[in-house]
């Protein structure tokens, strides 16, 4: 595959991944079958990648600035271990496990190549930095103790999370959340 091919197809990929992450969600609304076990234990993953999502936004200047702060001293991508976490708490609280395994697919085959393409970019814009940080701050998985940049450490900014709109995924959490209790209640 040459260069412009292989760019090409990342582009469609980022593009896919957005209606693809509507499609499987609401699927999932449809065929899950949640009971009050399985939203104990599922929710609280899935509103541990709501938060950990907030964290990040609140330390993401995109284009700007190298984010090696907050959550961004763990893992180079956490607003998409955010959503991992997000997407397998509600497959666990839907008792949906062919979810689980569509999850791992549907990242390995979109996520993956989203991240290169954002670690290429990264690269271009922020050079040495960049490189030091990612020797040593995995892709996705974090690592157990966090990055010490040489720079001063950034906190979490407010306006930043704002700015991001980041508080969009807690508002479809909710709506996720209220549909599986419904379901319990009264479907199941």
């Amino acid at each position: 595959m040459t260069e412009k091919e292989s760019h090409s197809l990342r582009s469609m990929v980022q593009r896919l991944r957005v209606p693809l992450g509507f499609v499987t969600a609401i699927l999932f609304v449809i065929v899950s079958k949640p009971t009050w076990g399985s939203m104990a234990f599922g929710v609280p993953i899935a509103i541990l990648g709501t938060l950990v999502r907030a964290w990040a936004s609140g330390h993401l200047r995109k284009n700007a600035e190298l984010a090696v702060s907050g959550p961004y001293a763990f893992t180079r991508n956490p607003l998409y271990f955010g959503s991992f976490l997000m997407a397998v708490g509600m497959a666990i609280a839907g008792g949906a496990l062919w979810l689980g395994l569509w999850l791992v697919g549907f990242f390995l085959i979109i996520y993956y190549p989203v991240m290169q393409a954002e670690a290429s970019h990264m690269r271009v814009l922020f050079a040495q930095s960049y490189d030091q940080w990612a020797a040593t701050v995995p892709l996705f998985l974090p690592r157990i103790s966090p990055y010490r940049a040489e720079t001063s450490e950034r906190s979490f900014d407010s306006r930043q999370y704002l700015h991001h709109r980041e508080y969009r995924a807690l508002f479809g959490l909710s709506i996720v959340i209220a549909i599986l209790v419904i379901k319990v209640v009264w479907i199941n």
